[in-house]
């Protein structure tokens, strides 16, 4: 069975890491399924519940992937949460209402500051596993099991800043990796 990866990202064809990851994904079709919710509703429009829901069953593993946007899911992925994690699918007092129950759930994330701010004595003051633990609660509630992130750092991009520069190197470097993390959900 392959693994969904629900790729959240407003703005895919301006990103340098997630764009990058989305098409080693795309080029694996036989082990992952990807899916843009962008790309499918766009923001603002109704989600297809049912199929969202049944691309779920049909799968796995889920590994969602976003930019870190405010520190948080960029706003689509929050609907998705909100809508498609239904009492009597996702959660409820009997066992045919926990479908997911036991479904490994992982998170490929692209944050625009580095690692050394995404500590507490850093500039934010929280850790990204801190920053996840609503995803996490969420999950857990639901009974799946999510596993550590997968985090590229600096994903800031601006070959005109030279604070910044091109981050193409290293978004190379973190294919490999992203790939054994996707394996391994």
């Amino acid at each position: 069975m392959k693994k969904l990866i629900i790729v959240t990202h407003p703005h895919i064809g301006a990103s340098t890491v997630n764009k990058r990851w989305l098409r080693e994904a795309q080029e694996r079709s036989g082990e992952f399924t990807v899916h843009q919710l962008h790309g499918v509703y766009g923001a603002g429009n109704a989600l297809d519940v049912e199929r969202e829901q049944a691309l779920l069953l049909e799968h796995e593993a889920l590994i969602l992937q976003f930019p870190f946007y405010w520190f948080s899911t960029p706003p689509l992925l929050k609907q998705w949460l909100d809508d498609v994690l239904l009492p009597g699918f996702a959660y409820g007092r009997a066992p045919e209402h926990r479908k997911l129950e036991g479904k490994r759930i992982g998170f490929a994330i692209s944050a625009g500051i580095g690692q050394e701010d995404y500590r507490r004595e850093g500039r934010y003051h929280y850790t990204v596993d801190e920053l996840l633990a609503p995803l996490k609660a969420t999950f857990s509630y639901i009974q799946a099991n999510s596993v550590a992130p997968f985090v590229f750092y600096g994903a800031q991009y601006d070959p005109t800043d030279p604070d910044i520069g091109d981050m193409s190197e290293q978004v190379e470097a973190s294919v490999p990796a992203y790939l054994a993390y996707l394996r391994g959900v």
